[in-house]
């Protein structure tokens, strides 16, 4: 009985022990499944439902990307006449094989120039110098010359070799000899070599990044189909038909403000590389590199062609095209090209006949902004300079929002508003204007005028109604031969500038160009630089910002931010895709609404008695405007504000005339009001006829 209890125990345990083994083996065999499940889910996953994103993943890190600018929108008139044109360029380009050495680029960059059309006429400085880099570099390492390191100083190149220079010594040293190659250098080098080594330079450029580089670009009919017959004796090189240039068939017609664009064979300019690379550009790229070619390049440039480039067994580059290049948008301006022409001849007929002549020696410049006063836009803008040597012309008209200006007595009105509006004197009060003795020196207009109110004082241009003005905010008086008693002189100087400011007089216009001026604020400490503020003769602005403020009266006191763009299309469309339309940055006070009627009665009284000249006077159309005069040093700045016409303005102006004259009793007259200023009103009401 006992052994069968033994017995039965142990079969017991037996059949527990298969139990655990039984269980184990299944947990097992299941955990097997699993595995194979998660596996063959994970696998389909990848063949099946990510097939295509592993793909391109890649292809992405096994091809390159190539980048091509697209044609350029086109700038147009407001009249829809063609200011900035892209035109068809053929383009000889190179993509750099990837199995191509240092001797192989100097093989084919040599060929290049034998065999095609390459002239160094067409080649900028910046490629000439960096030619010179290049053809030192062909020597021996161990050469004192080599790569240009001639060129350092001995502690430079010390520096440079032992890595004092950080990461950025590559930069540092290109600058520096960028700026110390000059004729001398670049005259050691053959035209052949010049040739060679900027085509050498344009093929290695970008090398690195698979980038598709113009080596040659508007090349010849002849060498292009000789490219095309010729392709396998040129590895790397093709035609691109479907290049562009730009061409602007106005002249230098407001060439500065347009600006313009890089070439094919410049890409990205050095000293914008870095912000075009943060937006996106590519080194090949051709973009607006000043003016409104660079202000609104974004719109202009386009989507650019991406190819992707992989590499046969030959290690050529093969191109397939995955987006196609979008074209610019088109931009069009405010600008009135007829008057633009007609200002433009005005002003260089204008200083070339009297700059330099007797009493003018010293007259060397010449400004004009036109506006529309009722959106501020601009309608044409011109400048030019002239070396009193030579008498060579330069065309400047960004001068007229780069440069500074005294502006003088066309300011008054601005200082009239401000007098008034605080209560400094009172519309139609009377001052007798006749030479102030303020602590022994005389301060006085440029003849006595006897009783004078507001509008007169505007209309004879009254020093002395301007001196009092100032005077009285800063809570002063006049004592004859006593000295000014100014107790807060910074707070009245702080005062009148932010009512000048108001005009748009001391603060950057916001204009939608770059490198636009502000002002220069004047400095010192004695009282009596009141009196010549509120004279314009101590802060400087722009003629630009002096062309706001009369549009600012003519418009009953909006301060527009002036601009040239109007809207952009599409190409080859009416469709507006951005449209700039009016910006009011303020507007003077209703509740002031009676003082600037006085300034723009003073302005009109100006013209019609003649004291802004008989040429306005007689012009046809009712203008208001005033004449500003200031003296430096030995000359006379000359200026002329104004609008037309008087009574419902549709453009106002600022000419300046900075040391037009000599600063004599027998001051030449005010140019801008007998030669500039006529003509141009002139022309603009035969475009715009007076309603």
């Amino acid at each position: 009985m006992k052994k069968s209890r033994k017995t039965l125990k142990r079969a017991n345990q037996n059949v527990s022990v298969d139990q655990v083994i039984s269980n184990r083996i299944l947990i097992l065999t299941l955990t097997i499944v699993v595995c194979f499940l998660v596996i063959f889910l994970r696998l389909f996953y990848l063949q099946i439902i990510s097939y295509n994103d592993y793909t391109a993943k890649r292809e992405d890190y096994t091809s390159i990307k190539q980048y091509t600018s697209a044609p350029r929108g086109q700038i147009y008139d407001c009249k829809g006449r063609i200011l900035a044109k892209t035109v068809v360029s053929h383009n000889i380009v190179f993509t750099s094989p990837n199995n191509f050495d240092e001797d192989d680029y100097e093989l084919y960059a040599k060929r290049i120039v034998k065999v095609f059309s390459v002239s160094a006429k067409d080649f900028t400085d910046e490629d000439k110098k960096q030619a010179y880099i290049t053809y030192k570099s062909f020597l021996s390492p161990s050469d004192s010359e080599y790569a240009a390191n001639h060129l350092l100083t001995a502690k430079e190149l010390k520096q440079y070799k032992n890595g004092a220079w950080g990461d950025d010594a590559e930069s540092k040293r290109y600058q520096i000899l960028m700026n110390r190659i000059g004729k001398k250098q670049i005259g050691e080098m053959s035209q052949a070599d010049l040739k060679m080594c900027v085509i050498y330079q344009r093929m290695v450029a970008n090398q690195s990044t698979g980038q598709e580089n113009v080596v040659l670009e508007d090349v010849s009919d002849d060498d292009v189909a000789y490219l095309v017959e010729h392709k396998t004796d040129f590895p790397g090189f093709d035609v691109d038909f479907g290049g562009w240039k730009r061409e602007y068939p106005y002249g230098e017609s407001l060439s500065d403000v347009l600006g313009s664009v890089t070439t094919s064979t410049q890409g990205l300019p050095s000293e914008l590389a870095s912000y075009y690379l943060s937006k996106g550009y590519q080194y090949n790229a051709s973009v607006g590199k000043s003016g409104l070619e660079y202000q609104y390049n974004d719109l202009l440039a386009g989507t650019p062609e991406i190819a992707k480039i992989t590499y046969d067994s030959k290690g050529l580059a093969q191109k397939e095209v995955i987006q196609e290049a979008k074209k610019g948008y088109d931009i069009h301006l405010s600008i009135d090209i007829d008057l633009q022409s007609t200002l433009d001849n005005v002003l260089k007929n204008t200083l070339s006949e009297n700059g330099g002549t007797k009493n003018r020696e010293n007259f060397q410049s010449l400004f004009t902004t036109v506006l529309n006063s009722k959106d501020g836009s601009v309608l044409a803008m011109s400048g030019y300079q002239m070396d009193l040597d030579t008498k060579e012309m330069t065309y400047f008209a960004s001068g007229n929002y780069m440069s500074l200006v005294n502006p003088g007595s066309c300011i008054k009105g601005a200082t009239v508003y401000m007098g008034e509006s605080e209560h400094a004197v009172s519309p139609g009060e009377v001052i007798v204007d006749k030479v102030m003795n303020i602590g022994g020196q005389e301060f006085g207009s440029y003849e006595d005028h006897g009783p004078v109110d507001d509008v007169s004082a505007l209309q004879v241009s009254s020093n002395v109604y301007m001196f009092n003005v100032a005077i009285r905010l800063a809570g002063s008086s006049y004592v004859e031969k006593e000295p000014l008693a100014v107790a807060d002189l910074q707070g009245t100087l702080n005062l009148m500038r932010s009512y000048y400011s108001m005009f748009g007089l001391g603060n950057k216009t916001g204009v939608d160009v770059p490198n636009e001026s502000s002002s220069y604020m004047g400095y010192g400490s004695e009282p009596g630089m009141l009196l010549n503020y509120s004279i314009g003769q101590f802060d400087m602005y722009t003629p630009l910002q002096l062309a706001t403020y009369s549009t600012t009266i003519a418009s009953g006191g909006n301060l527009y931010e002036p601009h040239f763009m109007a809207y952009a299309t599409e190409v080859n469309s009416s469709e507006v895709v951005v449209s700039k339309g009016k910006k009011i940055k303020s507007t003077l006070p209703e509740k002031n609404a009676q003082y600037l009627e006085r300034v723009q009665q003073g302005f009109r009284a100006c013209v019609s008695s003649g004291y802004c000249g008989d040429e306005l006077k007689d012009i046809g159309v009712e203008v208001s405007a005033k004449t500003g005069t200031a003296e430096v040093d030995d000359y006379t700045t000359a200026n002329l504000v104004g609008y037309a016409p008087s009574s419902s303005p549709t453009m106002s102006f600022a000419c300046s005339a900075p040391t037009s004259s000599m600063n004599t009793k027998s001051v030449a007259p005010n140019i801008c009001t007998t030669a500039v200023m006529p003509e141009v009103v002139k022309k603009y009401f035969e475009l715009y006829p007076a309603s």
